[in-house]
């Protein structure tokens, strides 16, 4: 507000004039209004008539008698609601505003007692879960007031230039200036990428009593509990925490922390969550509801904690992440680190689709189910496979789109991900056929291999040549034939490689490399079986086809869907041309009885031939009849005239998709630790996954001191084996991998084995 005796000037034609407890507006020298300046209502009337008069502007008005743009648009809402009487305000609590709870006022108390401590905004936001302009709101609103030169009562006194001076020990980087644990931001992990989660600090002095970090968490002063672990002997599936090293070097921690950022301030927080989900889909319980199952207190205990995440808990947590709609960004950050790491592996993708069947109330898209043959309501899936035949990314197409419509924006990602330059080949099968989306996918830098779809022209067998090569490690022979074919009027020119198998069948394949000899592009093709155990492994192991959300959400009224009505008039000319063969059979199979057998006299021959003429007369003007009402009705419309009585919707994807990623990188990581074992293990392709899914399993004694954490392993089913995990463990030591949220170094063995 202007002080006593002042003008000010609106605008060019609006001035106030304040004098003592009296104000007067003018506008072109002309009194405009006056009011006392206790008077708020006349003020606020005044303000809205310089605005809707055309004076001053909004900003200009709000700025001259001391409010906020915000103020004004208020009142003047208020106004056009209730005229004048609305802007008097009644007396008491302003309507809308409530009194702060509880947790409200203890979680004021503590970012005042933070403040005077010394902490920042960003180090309170960080600690209470919430934004660095939260915390400067609150601040404000709290009348809170920095004072010079603020006392730190836990700071260490510096007794010396020497010691202040003295460098940081290696294994102290990271802790806080004030040297006590949670007293600043906390320390990261050494061994994860910078910008991974910070290390929580705990007030617990019991593991298997976590009472006082969940009533910090209940207050909203804890964002994640920090794991301690208690020792235990035996401790049932302890095993799994040789996942660990494989899961920090994932980087799924540090990304997630950069995407989600927190889920809230909780006891059991986001990396929490994730390593518990990650844990738990290795240690084949891959549905939250499978938790009923085990003892959450076992559970608890491998992860540091006292009992694990519970099944409402855990779909709460999901549905928490979902909710950010991250999961596309989340699956693309992790596959582009992948393809960092494994370059090598990425000349050959494997493209395939996988359908989830649907057996809820609701009316979704259908999509055509290869195990059952059957055309079933179902979301598709589209998976994107390495060389080796481990998953790199997952993409849910919209409405079941078909493979040729996927192949483009697939391969679009994938260019995002590999880079403007690098050259892959793309290997799919028959569902991918079209002439025209190969030329697409070429101007998009990738290579093509896939089976000819249609007839194809038999080859002669005397022209197959057999091929055999070393690939991959396994001997592989086949009888090919190579020959370069032309489709599209000549336009495309490709490469077929035939394949002859001992039965005599032709199997014909296409692909743009020229560059391969015929064995490789045979060999190359027929790996398709890779990506295909890996659906079924996927389905029977980590339950892929199983519901994590039973929501749905709207579905776009204006998608282009089959006209039902033109369907069922296809079907009845099906019937009909169906019916005119049959006629005309009937008309052969008469015609060569006569003259055969010679049974029939010729008056009754003519009669029958006019009967079965008449008929088909008739069966062929219903079928002239059936075209032009097929001509008439359009081939796709829209969704919402399919269902004018209904609101369109689809299952919701993107906490399926969430766990589907997270799946994606369980099976990952027992993919590397499968592949650790190579070397020790002789009969690894046939039995290495089942190997570390036993040792994921295996009971485990924990041995926890303050800078270590030591896994021992009980003994497996025979002595070869053990020694294969323990050289497993002895890698694994080498990587000097920390459990994530803590300082502890993890080492592995097992026992009775010599490491």
């Amino acid at each position: 507000m202007a002080p006593a005796g002042s003008t000010v000037y609106v605008s060019d034609r609006v001035s106030v004039r304040t004098e003592g407890a009296q104000r007067v507006i003018s506008v072109h020298g002309v009194v405009f209004a006056h009011y006392e300046l206790a008077d708020r209502v006349a003020e606020a009337y005044a303000m809205i008539m310089l605005c809707e008069s055309g004076y001053a502007t909004q900003l200009q008005v709000a700025r001259s008698f001391g409010y906020c743009a915000r103020s004004l648009r208020r009142y003047q809402e208020r106004f056009e609601a209730g005229g004048v009487s609305s802007l008097a305000r009644a007396g008491g609590r302003p309507a809308g505003t409530r009194i702060p709870n509880r947790k409200e006022r203890g979680r004021d108390q503590s970012i005042l007692h933070l403040k005077t401590q010394g902490w920042s905004n960003r180090g309170i936001a960080g600690r209470l879960g919430v934004s660095e302009k939260a915390i400067r709101k609150r601040l404000r609103r709290l009348g809170w007031q920095p004072t010079p030169q603020p006392a730190l009562p836990l700071e260490p006194q510096v007794t010396d230039e020497g010691a202040a001076a003295a460098p940081m020990p290696e294994n102290a980087k990271g802790m806080s200036d004030t040297g006590a644990v949670g007293a600043s931001a906390p320390p990261t992990l050494g061994n994860e990428d910078e910008g991974s989660e910070s290390q929580p600090a705990s007030l617990d002095r019991d593991p298997l009593d976590r009472s006082t970090d969940r009533a910090l968490a209940a207050l909203g002063l804890l964002e994640d509990a920090a794991p301690l672990f208690a020792p235990a002997q035996n401790l049932p599936m302890a095993g799994v925490l040789l996942a660990i090293p494989s899961l920090v070097s994932s980087g799924v921690l540090p990304i997630a922390r950069k995407l989600y950022w927190s889920i809230a301030p909780a006891f059991y927080g986001l990396r929490t969550t994730l390593v518990a989900y990650i844990l738990l889909a290795l240690l084949r319980i891959p549905r939250p509801e499978n938790l009923k199952e085990h003892m959450p207190g076992e559970l608890g205990r491998i992860i540091g904690l006292d009992r694990i995440l519970e099944v409402k808990t855990l779909r709460r947590k999901l549905t928490v992440l979902a909710s950010r709609r991250m999961g596309q960004n989340f699956g693309r950050e992790l596959a582009q680190r992948r393809i960092t790491e494994r370059g090598r592996m990425m000349g050959f993708l494997y493209i395939d689709g996988h359908v989830r069947a649907y057996h809820g109330k609701h009316r979704i898209a259908k999509g055509y189910d290869t195990r059952t043959r059957l055309a079933v309501p179902a979301t598709t899936d589209y998976w994107v496979n390495d060389r080796s035949g481990d998953p790199l990314f997952v993409i849910t197409a919209e409405a079941n789109a078909a493979l040729t419509r996927m192949l483009e924006p697939i391969l679009q990602e994938a260019r995002r991900l590999l880079g403007p330059n690098r050259r892959a080949t793309v290997v799919f099968d028959r569902g991918g056929w079209s002439p025209k989306v190969f030329v697409k996918l070429l101007a998009l830098g990738f290579d093509i291999l896939t089976y000819r779809k249609g007839r194809v022209r038999r080859v002669t067998e005397k022209r197959f040549v057999l091929r055999k090569a070393r690939l991959d490690g396994r001997s592989v022979k086949y009888r090919l034939f190579d020959q370069p074919i032309r489709l599209l009027k000549g336009k495309l020119r490709l490469r077929q490689v035939t394949r002859l198998l001992e039965d005599g069948h032709q199997t014909a394949v296409l692909t743009s490399r020229w560059d391969l000899r015929d064995i490789h592009v045979a060999y190359r093709m027929f790996e398709r079986w890779r990506q295909e155990n890996f659906f079924k492994y996927l389905r029977e192991e980590y339950l892929i086809d199983g519901l994590v959300d039973y929501q749905v959400e709207p579905d776009d009224p204006e998608r282009s869907v089959r006209n039902p009505a033109r369907r069922a008039v296809d079907k009845e000319l099906r019937k009909a041309r169906a019916e005119i063969k049959k006629v005309q059979e009937t008309y052969g199979a008469t015609a060569l009885k006569h003259f055969q057998d010679g049974v029939a006299t010729l008056r009754a021959l003519t009669a029958e031939e006019k009967k079965i003429h008449q008929e088909l007369k008739e069966a062929n003007d219903r079928v002239q009849k059936l075209r032009a009402q097929q001509k008439s009705l359009p081939t796709r419309i829209a969704l919402s005239q399919v269902r004018p009585d209904e609101e369109p919707v689809k299952l919701s994807t993107e906490r399926k998709h969430l766990t589907n990623v997270l799946k994606l990188v369980a099976y990952q990581i027992e993919s590397d630790l499968v592949n650790l074992i190579r070397p020790h293990y002789a009969r690894t392709d046939d039995e290495g996954r089942t190997l570390i899914q036993t040792a994921l399993q295996c009971a485990a004694t924990l041995e926890p001191s303050v800078t270590e954490l030591r896994v021992t392993l009980r003994p497996l089913s025979s002595v070869h084996r053990s020694r294969a995990v323990a050289a497993l463990c002895d890698t694994l030591n080498r990587s000097e991998t920390y459990f994530p949220g803590t300082q502890l170094r993890m080492t592995f063995a097992v026992e009775g084995a010599q490491n």
